[in-house]
């Protein structure tokens, strides 16, 4: 309730408008609340208890299914934020935007989207302070929401149940419930230009993903362990089978013995087919297939200069330049004091309050420094008061503003 305490503000304005004991009690409440969440969290004293978390944490964010391309670019910005968690030692970590774009591989509108649309609002991610300069946000990652309680709610509140499960018919909560993807393989993959939108994309990650957690998988399967659409996986694995990085035995499809290397090859079992498989020769060959050679490069590239430019901001800022104002007096340009003449050089003062002229390295009759460091233009002829010359410099620098 201290007036200078900056996270007292808003105690202090029920204080204000609705008085202290409703102020108090308010903060009981939220005391409470911190004790309560507190004494229901496990007490973690080594780093190795880190490792095991974060573990838990990654085997609930593979096993929760991740619907349309939203909830596949959200998957993609949570593993982005499990990597600098794993290598901060815990879930609290720093990132910036960029930083964490640049590592999912996508731009950054497409990350805040994941923010404020999947990730926030699930629980999955929480950012405690905004970054300033050259420091990233301060991140937390929590467990999400309680999938399994929610879609037990949502099956026993609904009528509309899929006509057969293995159908599939419906991307609702109530199909697909076994989410099993291999996330490590999609954070290696992710920033390659072969998985940007217009390229392989985010389904080929998350299929990728399913197919090497538990290889050989029919389409049915691949529906809940990628948590995609039929449709969805059928486009996706022909067009990884048109790459030869999976292979199509009868009706399960497995992944090609080097496809995460994404060098594909024929098998000598896979189904003949009307498409000519043409084998991969990496992700490069892949991206520059689909043109997009240089996605992240350019990407990169992009936010460096937005950082570079961000930087000189503040760093012109922080020195307080400002466009400096001269007037034309006697013919000759005369500068315009600062707002705040006390911030100039030392090598402006000289002997007896006089000011030396930077350009000539002279003193300068016609200014004096006040005693609490303040310009004042005076000449010889002047026999006022500080305060009389306090107002008149005043004035002459309102007059001087509005004719420069």
């Amino acid at each position: 309730m201290h007036p200078d305490h900056e996270g007292g503000r808003h105690p202090q304005y029920i204080a204000q408008r609705s008085g202290q004991a409703r102020a108090l009690a308010y903060i009981r409440r939220v005391w409470n609340s911190a004790c309560a969440a507190v004494s229901s969290t496990a007490r973690v004293e080594s780093r190795e208890q880190w490792y095991e978390d974060l573990a838990a944490l990654r085997a609930r964010i593979e096993t929760t299914p991740w619907r349309g391309e939203r909830g596949r670019t959200a998957l993609r910005v949570l593993r982005a934020h499990l990597n600098f968690a794993e290598a901060a030692g815990g879930r609290l970590h720093a990132a910036s935007e960029r930083q964490t774009a640049e590592e999912a591989g996508v731009s950054r509108q497409t990350l805040r989207k994941a923010y404020e649309t999947v990730l926030k609002p699930a629980g999955w991610l929480r950012r405690l302070k905004v970054g300033r300069g050259r420091e990233g946000s301060t991140w937390y990652l929590d467990d999400g929401p309680g999938a399994a309680t929610r879609s037990a709610q949502s099956r026993s509140r609904t009528t509309q149940f899929p006509p057969d499960l293995a159908l599939e018919e419906w991307n609702t909560p109530e199909t697909g419930l076994g989410a099993d993807v291999d996330s490590t393989v999609i954070s290696s993959l992710m920033g390659h230009d072969a998985f940007t939108h217009h390229a392989l994309g985010s389904s080929a990650l998350v299929v990728i993903g399913a197919l090497h957690a538990c290889p050989h998988q029919t389409i049915s399967e691949l529906v809940v362990t990628a948590s995609v659409s039929r449709a969805t996986a059928y486009r996706t694995l022909n067009r990884l089978l048109s790459h030869g990085l999976v292979h199509h035995i009868g009706e399960t499809w497995s992944l090609a013995p080097q496809a995460l290397e994404g060098i594909g090859n024929s098998h000598p079992d896979v189904t003949v087919t009307d498409r000519q498989v043409t084998p991969a020769h990496g992700w490069d060959r892949i991206a520059d297939q689909y043109g997009t050679t240089g996605t992240s490069a350019s990407r990169k590239a992009f936010h460096a200069a937005e950082r570079a430019a961000y930087r000189k901001a503040l760093e012109d800022l922080s020195e307080h330049r400002v466009k400096a104002l001269v007037v034309v007096r006697d013919g000759q340009q005369v500068l315009v004091p600062a707002v705040r003449p006390d911030e100039i050089s030392a090598e402006w003062y000289g002997p007896h309050g006089a000011v030396t002229n930077p350009a000539t390295g002279v003193a300068d009759p016609e200014w004096r420094v006040a005693t609490d460091g303040r310009l004042i233009l005076i000449t010889p002829r002047d026999e006022r008061s500080y305060d009389e010359l306090a107002a008149a410099y005043t004035n002459a620098l309102r007059e001087w503003e509005s004719a420069a």
